[in-house]
């Protein structure tokens, strides 16, 4: 069910049960480690390939969203656009579900990739691709905890899924934001500190979108996902030493 929804992957088994889906916002930081692993296993081959800079920044760049099916990157749009209005709770609501994209969710779009692109293009020898793997799992950790324990926005879909979310899915959320933060310092030490930023910055993203919307949905999800992730990025090249 997590697989189907969240990532762009065709799935090799389709199913749905009502009754899971506590179960399905559990396994988000899993489906984010898929997706990492694919980030990075494309980050390694495309740096043995040992193409232009640029080139491989960009495909590094793209990569996550394609991935994802843009998913993620729609809800941190449709966000920007909300709360940058500057408007009433009401008005910025209503502008969160408005079809059409506005300027500021152009302008956000570009900050976003730009700054994934720029320090993309800083990858070394001395920045340890695999890491990559830890980022979009550390970003969904946060999602999903935010997801199964703050007050869902009025209308939301979460609404009806945050009652079903059982204490042990909680517990285990905990358990595997733990492993997200621990086991990248303790395979590549002080660059591990990247999925740490990660989080971080996912639940700034996450708090600040709730608090200016009224209330958590999945956009505000794929805000916090958006954010925390190029964060991590930018964290990745510095803490690995790739910007000189």
């Amino acid at each position: 069910m997590s697989w189907g929804m969240f990532c762009a992957i065709p799935c090799p088994l389709k199913r749905w049960d009502e009754k899971a889906k506590g179960l399905m916002l559990l396994m988000l930081p899993l489906i984010g480690a898929m997706i990492g692993a694919l980030w990075a296993l494309a980050a390694f081959l495309l740096c043995m390939a040992a193409l232009p800079g640029l080139m491989t920044a960009g495909l590094l760049t793209v990569i996550p969203y394609l991935l994802t099916g843009f998913i993620h990157l729609d809800g941190y749009m449709d966000c920007c656009d909300a709360i940058l209005s500057r408007r009433d709770i009401e008005e910025r609501r209503r502008i969160l579900k408005d079809s059409h994209t506005g300027a500021f969710a152009v302008i956000a779009l570009t900050v976003v990739i730009l700054l994934s692109f720029s320090f993309l293009t800083g990858l070394s020898d001395r920045t340890p691709v695999w890491c990559l793997i830890f980022l979009p799992a550390a970003s969904r950790c946060v999602s999903a905890l935010g997801v199964m324990s703050l007050s869902p926005m009025p209308g939301s879909s979460y609404e009806k899924v945050q009652p079903e979310v059982s204490n042990g899915c909680r517990a285990g959320a905990w358990i595997l934001l733990v492993a997200a933060a621990v086991l990248p310092m303790l395979l590549f030490g002080w660059t591990g500190l990247c999925a740490v930023v990660t989080m971080a910055v996912s639940a700034l993203a996450m708090f600040r979108g709730r608090s200016q919307l009224g209330g958590m949905n999945g956009d505000i999800s794929g805000f916090a996902i958006t954010l925390g992730e190029c964060a991590g990025i930018c964290a990745l090249v510095l803490l690995s030493g790739g910007i000189v």
